[in-house]
């Protein structure tokens, strides 16, 4: 009986030990990092995938260290006149606070296609879905239907709606987004209107609808409607597509760091759980 009792104090002591709650913190913490890393790895991966996508801008994972457990304060009284010159807490991992898109200038395409434009600086096109809901694009690989209106790849009409006229023979875009139509027996170009370029606040809080196009919410603010090349906007570009401002050897880099990181961080569940198995064979 006095063994029996003996060794249930012992296990009490192991199963509550600081040693024990450590190394299941331990376990916890390198979840949290394996995850984290794993939306890392993911938004790399879309990246990849869109090297050669126009106008897609790339995506950057960013994280943030979760909460503290404060054992001793910085500060704190350690004796009747002394203070913790340091303190201490224990952190608990980490975790992914944003997704963020980088809209720097991908590098011009030369198509010497008319309908191919492409804004050079901060803006982007307007296009209008079927159900009237206008989305942004950096994607200007426009065309013409078979009513001569300016759309996209998908048919959805290019802000403000421009229908060239029949006979058109040539197309000119200015910097500008001035649209001139060259007609058969015609020696002055048609003015068709002007293709505007538009800007946000906040353009890393637009949220992305697929196709390459983007939608406004509250965090973007409105979009601002301005001539291309006013008020600090981008100019048009005609000829040619924006490439994707994705760059390969970054890339790659940033997926070694994030799948050795994984690694480490599973290495660490396994030491954690190695020590804990020490700990419960301590009987």
């Amino acid at each position: 009986m006095k063994l029996l009792s003996s060794k249930l104090i012992l296990l009490s002591l192991v199963m509550y030990s600081p040693l024990s709650s450590a190394m299941l913190k331990a376990l916890n913490t390198a979840a949290t990092g394996m995850a984290a890393q794993e939306s890392n790895v993911n938004t790399i991966s879309n990246n990849i995938a869109n090297i050669n996508t126009v106008g897609f801008k790339k995506r950057r994972t960013e994280m943030e260290s979760l909460l503290y457990e404060t054992v001793n304060d910085p500060g704190a009284r350690s004796s009747n006149n002394t203070v913790y010159s340091v303190g201490m807490q224990v952190g608990s991992g980490v975790k992914v606070s944003a997704i963020r898109k980088e809209f720097t200038d991908g590098s011009p395409n030369l198509t010497n296609n008319p309908f191919d434009l492409m804004v050079k600086g901060d803006g982007f096109f307007g296009v209008i879905l079927p159900n009237q809901q206008v989305v942004y694009t950096r994607d200007g690989s426009f065309n013409v239907d078979k009513t001569g209106t300016l759309v996209t790849k998908q048919g959805y009409k290019v802000m403000p709606g421009l229908v060239f006229p029949p006979g058109t023979m040539s197309v000119n875009i200015t910097e500008e987004g001035l649209v001139e139509a060259f007609l058969k027996n015609q020696i002055e170009p048609a003015q068709v209107g002007t293709i505007p370029v538009y800007t946000f606040v906040n353009p890393v809080g637009l949220s992305s609808a697929g196709q390459n196009f983007y939608k406004v919410t509250r965090s973007s603010g409105p979009a601002s409607e301005n001539v291309a090349g006013q008020n600090k906007t981008g100019v048009v570009l005609q000829g040619a597509l924006e490439t994707s401002n994705v760059s390969i050897m970054t890339e790659m880099t940033d997926l070694i760091k994030a799948q050795r990181a994984y690694e480490m961080n599973s290495k660490v569940m396994g030491v954690a759980d190695q020590m804990l198995q020490a700990v419960n064979n301590l009987r």
